[in-house]
C-alpha cells in the first residue's frame, strides 16, 4: 500500500479547487495526458471522467470514478485501467495552520496490479505518489498565486 503525505503551502479551499476540477485531472495524476467529463459533476458522488495515457508510443485510456466525497476534506476515487484493474485513490485534506496537508493512500484493488502487488510494487507507487503530490502542489501554486506577504 503506498501513503504518502505532503505539506502543500496553500489554504484547503485552494487544494481543494484543483481536487475539484475533473478537467485538471491530467495536471497532477502522473501519467495522465487528458482527461474529459462522461457521468455525473464531477466530483459528486458516482461521478466520472474519462482519461488517456501515453505509454511507450501507446494510448491507453481509462476511466475514474468518485466513490467518496466530503468537500473541502476527503475525495476517494476508483481507477479502472481496463485490463491493468482497479486501484483506489484517497485523498485527505488537512488544514494544517493556513496551509494543507494532504494524506494520499493509494492501492490496487482488482485485477493483475493486486494479483502482483508486491514490496516492488509498493517501492514505485511511492515513487509515483511522491511525484503526483509534487505535481499537485505545483498545479495549485500555479492556479492560486499566494498573496504577497503571505507566510
Amino acid at each position: 500500500m503506498a501513503v504518502r503525505h505532503k505539506l502543500i503551502e496553500r489554504p484547503r479551499h485552494e487544494v481543494w479547487a484543483v481536487l475539484a476540477d475533473g478537467e485538471r485531472y491530467g495536471d497532477w495524476v502522473v501519467g495522465t495526458h487528458r482527461s474529459w467529463a462522461q457521468e455525473g459533476s464531477w466530483p459528486e458522488e458516482g461521478a466520472s471522467i474519462g482519461y488517456m495515457v501515453r505509454l511507450c508510443g501507446r494510448t491507453l485510456s481509462g476511466h475514474t470514478r468518485v466513490r467518496r466525497c466530503e468537500p473541502p476534506a476527503i475525495l476517494e476515487l476508483e481507477v479502472d485501467s481496463g485490463r491493468l484493474g482497479t486501484a483506489r485513490i484517497a485523498l485527505d485534506l488537512r488544514e494544517w495552520g493556513g496551509d494543507t496537508l494532504v494524506l494520499l493512500d493509494e492501492h490496487p484493488l482488482r485485477g493483475p496490479a493486486g494479483l502482483l502487488h508486491n514490496p516492488v510494487a509498493d517501492a514505485l507507487g511511492q515513487v509515483r505518489n511522491r511525484l503526483m503530490l509534487s505535481r499537485l502542489a505545483k498545479t495549485v501554486a500555479a492556479g492560486c498565486p499566494r498573496a504577497e506577504g503571505a507566510g
